[in-house]
């Protein structure tokens, strides 16, 4: 049994180099055995990607499956309810979700988001139809959910450009949150009341300013910076 002489490790018989450090075997009283197998093979090998095209189509197929059974399954079962574009929906949603980015791998961030976002609006339309809901929808969910695709767009692009550590990240998402809660207040009540009447939005967003607060204290000072990397391993 022969042991390598930098790295200790145990080696095979077969062994000419050291498999962990690459070091020469060199044992005179224990020559390299070339009639056994190596343990391990020699040539490297890889498993060819899957093909994006193939992986498309069968999303596609799959999505498309479901969309069509629903539909003609809403013929025959409770058809003065429009139930199966519930499930349209959802499949046009997670069409638009998957099979772009897995066509295009170097689609821009900023188009990628805005078909994600356009993705949701288009659900929610559905939905609507099946509850006779467009002054709803055009008047408190649209809004609402570009609202929400205005900030992921911009946190996409704040995240995107620099680079930026944990504590900055968890920074600004508590801060889009905050923002996020209180535009969704300022729609409901101008649908409802015509007037903005911030309650519990302020009070969500204070909590997010409280817990931004501490972050950015951290952020700033070194000494507490590497003290909470230590302590989170972050």
């Amino acid at each position: 049994m022969s042991y390598c002489v930098n790295c200790g490790v145990e080696l095979d018989d077969t062994a000419r180099f050291c498999p962990l450090c690459h070091t020469p075997v060199v044992n005179p009283n224990q020559p390299v055995n070339d009639a056994l197998p190596t343990p391990f093979p020699e040539e490297r090998g890889e498993v060819p990607p899957a093909a994006k095209r193939e992986a498309a189509i069968l999303l596609s197929a799959m999505l498309a499956s479901a969309a069509v059974c629903c539909g003609v399954l809403n013929l025959f079962l409770h058809p003065s309810r429009m139930w199966s574009l519930y499930v349209i929906g959802a499949a046009v949603m997670l069409w638009i979700w998957l099979v772009p980015p897995l066509l295009d791998r170097g689609m821009h961030l900023l188009l990628r988001l805005m078909l994600d976002v356009g993705a949701v609006a288009l659900y929610v339309f559905f939905i609507s139809l099946d509850l006779n809901g467009w002054t709803w929808y055009a008047g408190l969910a649209l809004p609402i959910i570009l609202w929400g695709g205005s900030l992921v767009l911009l946190l996409g692009l704040l995240l995107r450009v620099n680079r930026r550590s944990l504590l900055t990240t968890v920074t600004i998402l508590l801060g889009s949150l905050g923002a996020f809660l209180v535009g969704v207040e300022f729609f409901i009540d101008h649908w409802i009341a015509r007037a903005w009447e911030p309650t519990w939005s302020i009070i969500v967003l204070a909590i997010c300013a409280g817990l931004m607060i501490p972050l950015l204290v951290v952020r700033r000072v070194p000494a507490l910076r590497e003290e909470a990397r230590r302590r989170f391993h972050l």
